[in-house]
């Protein structure tokens, strides 16, 4: 039981780590119209076109707040949205130029992380496959237990 509870508090503490490491990042860079959960969400989406729904269903936002971001983003310039066609009640979002800048200056500091953390030894690209096995495999388990409660 304690490993089980180190990992699940490991998990919430990266999690927010990670965002404190995109605002430090986008404080040197001066963009502050945005939070990082906002960044998250443009880096995730990439070059994709999705409706809000498929935000979450393909696990691209985790929160209950995404109509909020999503307007945030737009009024800011970073989406552009547009009613669908066949579902008027649907709208589709992409990101502008502006967002794909933003997007870029994420993944880069994604990968000066990555590079950074396999050169000084603090995990290597084939340890990080197993963890990411085991994380999915977690994943796995808990979408499993929610689709019982129901």
């Amino acid at each position: 039981m304690a490993g089980y509870l180190d990992s699940l508090s490991l998990v919430e503490r990266l999690h927010r780590l990670l965002l404190d490491v995109i605002k430090d990042e986008f404080e040197r860079l001066g963009i502050l119209e945005i939070n990082p959960v906002q960044a998250l969400l443009l880096f995730n989406v990439g070059e994709h076109e999705v409706t809000a729904g498929e935000l979450k269903t393909r696990g691209y936002y985790q929160g209950s707040n995404v109509s909020y971001n999503l307007k945030k983003l737009v009024d800011c310039g970073y989406m552009h949205h547009q009613r669908c066609e066949i579902d008027r009640r649907s709208v589709r979002v992409r990101l502008t130029a502006k967002g794909r800048s933003l997007r870029d200056a994420v993944a880069d500091l994604f990968e000066r992380h990555a590079q950074g953390m396999e050169q000084r030894g603090v995990i290597g690209f084939d340890a990080m496959d197993d963890m990411n096995r085991t994380l999915r495999r977690m994943e796995r388990y808990w979408t499993d237990q929610i689709r019982y409660i129901y």
